[in-house]
């Protein structure tokens, strides 16, 4: 598979047909796929954002958890709120221990965002998913130093409870 030479909707105008006529496949779940694949093993910061374009265009979380999986902790690229969110879709159990991470580190990039937007999504996302795994990381959180991630855990702790007994 070759590299984006320039973002898909450069020369797509956005219609997912001619993206797919651009890289020459019918198969725009697979392209993604690969592109992120490629971008990933090469570290390719802006290949993970053109990547995350074609992606979300034809292929759902679930087509790509794995690299997902290893792009939540990586610091060589910026889309840590796209990964966060997009892992908060799946609504599963297996993503408990990556979305908590999330809370706890801050990426360079992110280090002048006092209002930590990252952990927040990823407090967000713990709080939609359903088992006592989320349970247990919500709970973690209750007793961080940081009293913002403090609040929004306890915050999404009181929904589950309410979803429970409504």
């Amino acid at each position: 598979m070759t590299s984006l030479p320039c973002r898909p909707r450069d020369r797509s105008g956005g219609d997912p047909q001619a993206v797919l006529d651009y890289f020459q496949t019918t198969d725009g779940v697979a392209l993604g796929r690969s592109l992120l694949a490629e971008a990933v093993a090469e570290k390719e910061e802006s290949g993970v954002d053109l990547a995350l374009i074609v992606c979300a265009r034809f292929a759902t979380a679930a087509d790509i958890k794995p690299l997902l999986f290893e792009l939540a902790p990586a610091g060589w690229h910026h889309d840590h709120e796209s990964i966060v969110s997009l892992l908060g879709k799946l609504k599963s159990p297996d993503t408990v221990d990556a979305l908590y991470h999330a809370t706890q580190w801050i990426p360079e990039h992110l280090d002048y965002d006092e209002s930590r937007a990252l952990a927040g999504k990823a407090i967000w996302a713990l709080g939609a998913i359903p088992g006592p795994e989320a349970t247990a990381a919500l709970t973690r959180l209750l007793d961080d130093k940081d009293e913002s991630l403090h609040e929004r855990a306890a915050r999404q702790l009181r929904r589950r409870a309410d979803a429970l007994t409504t």
